[in-house]
């Protein structure tokens, strides 16, 4: 008989466990430890960011704090060359369900120390100021020293940032799978620098041969969000100083080898490049919520937009740019943009990817071939054929379609000296187009389609090794050349009407004159 409480409750959890009061046996503890075991495997396969919450939880105490930061930090930048900084503690949080790191500072540097440590964001701004002046030095002494040391020449992009939180959810799941742990990330409030002045290539040397290279574990976040960074960039080649920042930023996916892709399709960003205003959002229509809509205004406004409404495209993203200096788009580019020495450019496009349920198979192929066409006249990359194979012509669903209108403002042009990229029929339209661009004195509006296949941004970064910078300029150079051919075409016919009249008022002149005598 129990005589009191612990007692008691011992009675109930056992009769509970094995409904029967006799004492625990070795089958019954074997039974115990593979459900505890079991159950563990359970929640970190199911919920992998409950069960690290726990662990947090459990060990993050005052004393532990060092501890847990430095495995953390370990883990993450596991070959990384990273040096990370905490001021408050690693905390799970569970209102939203994910860990949340506040008060971190990422460093990136040739004298960086790649480790993980805890301190504040204050002495880790300063320590980092004194890693970027030490490279200098740390070159010095390897122009001085012919020893085999492994030396770190900062030919990337090194940063200092400071991040005021940052949550991230976890799954087991995706890591087995190779797509890294991470499901889910969230950053607000990020300030610093992103320092790309070292940065050099070789002469010769190609965009694409920096493009990602996939491996297992890169990272595949689900859902990727951030909303308050500012940050200023510096350039190679001593170009000016600018800032760049992000409102807000939402990402339905955001992979490591299709970074460039997935900011092209992400569900809205905005901010400003050079106190330049963009934006990137899904295009609305009136259909989006019904296939099967007919709704119409009226007869005359709504047919513009019909086609638009109908079309066969999963989805449409709107891309902005307003009144970027024409300079971020000229530095090391062949074609009319490097050709343009001053102005400001807006471009609206809209990315396009095909519905593969529901394609129009005749729209997108015809678009298709009046690319393929477009090749035999323009020249290109020769390590670069986008249309190499017939299987990728057939497999139409591989494409994206970009259409882009820009408005040139108040722009300046410049005969270049030598055009290696074009052949010399192309090199005679040079003077024609330059003279064409200096003759308009508001501003030249373009409307381009590139069509790109969508191979091409596996593993590339930016808009320069996916190509599309280049293929913009290609079509912008096509675009020109047709209005030199419709302005000269204008000129002989404005000369012929003059020319007519001329003759016909000579002729009544003539007459009056006949008449007269």
């Amino acid at each position: 008989m129990a005589k009191n409480f612990p007692e008691k409750l011992y009675i109930r959890l056992k009769w509970l466990l094995i409904k029967s009061v006799r004492p625990f046996n070795t089958d019954d503890f074997s039974a115990f430890f593979s459900w505890i075991v079991i159950g563990n495997v359970a929640l970190i396969i199911v919920g992998t960011t409950t069960f690290v919450s726990l662990v947090l939880y459990t060990v993050n105490t005052v004393f532990a704090q060092e501890f847990v930061a430095k495995a953390i930090g370990n883990f993450i930048t596991k070959n990384s060359k990273l040096t990370v900084i905490f001021e408050s503690a690693i905390v799970p949080s569970w209102r939203d369900g994910k860990i949340l790191f506040k008060k971190c500072f990422v460093c990136r540097r040739p004298a960086s120390q790649k480790k993980f440590e805890k301190g504040s964001q204050t002495n880790a701004v300063a320590a980092a100021a004194a890693a970027a002046a030490a490279v200098t030095s740390i070159k010095d002494k390897k122009d001085n020293n012919n020893d085999e040391e492994e030396y770190d020449d900062g030919n990337y992009t090194q940063f200092d940032l400071t991040i005021d939180e940052v949550s991230v959810s976890l799954s087991f799941s995706k890591w087995v799978n190779g797509k890294g742990i991470l499901k889910e990330v969230e950053v607000k409030g990020m300030r610093g620098v992103i320092d790309r002045a070292h940065v050099y290539w070789e002469e010769g040397d190609l965009a694409t041969n920096y493009k990602n290279i996939h491996q297992p574990g890169d990272w595949e976040i689900e859902n990727f969000k951030m909303e308050d960074v500012l940050f200023t960039l510096m350039q190679p080649n001593n170009f000016r100083v600018f800032n760049v920042s992000i409102f807000n930023a939402d990402l339905p996916i955001l992979r490591k080898n299709w970074l460039f892709y997935d900011i092209l399709n992400a569900r809205n960003m905005s901010g400003t490049y050079d106190d330049s205003l963009f934006t990137i959002h899904k295009k609305q229509r009136f259909n989006d919520f019904n296939e099967q809509s007919n709704f119409r205004f009226n007869d005359n406004n709504y047919d513009s937009n019909n086609d638009e409404e109908n079309s066969p495209w999963k989805r449409v993203t709107r891309l902005r740019v307003d009144n970027l200096n024409v300079d971020h788009l000229n530095t090391g580019l062949d074609g009319p943009f490097g050709w343009i020495s001053s102005g400001n450019v807006d471009m609206i496009g809209d990315i396009m990817v095909p519905e593969e349920e529901s394609l129009n198979i005749k729209e997108v192929v015809s678009i298709i071939a009046k690319s393929i066409s477009k090749e035999t006249s323009r020249y290109y990359h020769a390590h670069k054929n986008r249309f190499s194979t017939a299987a990728q012509q057939k497999d139409i669903s591989k494409y994206f379609v970009l259409d882009l209108q820009i408005r040139l403002r108040n722009v300046r042009a410049a005969v270049p000296l030598f055009t290696p990229e074009l052949s010399y029929v192309n090199s005679a339209l040079i003077r024609p187009i330059v003279g064409y661009i200096n003759s308009k004195k508001t501003y030249i509006a373009i409307k381009c389609q590139v069509i790109k296949n969508i191979q091409d941004f596996d593993g590339s970064w930016t808009i320069y090794d996916s190509l599309l910078m280049d293929d913009i300029s290609a079509e912008v150079y096509d675009a020109f050349v047709n209005y030199v051919a419709d302005e000269q075409v204008r000129t002989e016919r404005a000369k012929k009407i003059t020319f007519w009249s001329l003759q016909f008022f000579l002729q009544i002149l003539l007459w009056s004159l006949g008449t007269i005598a």
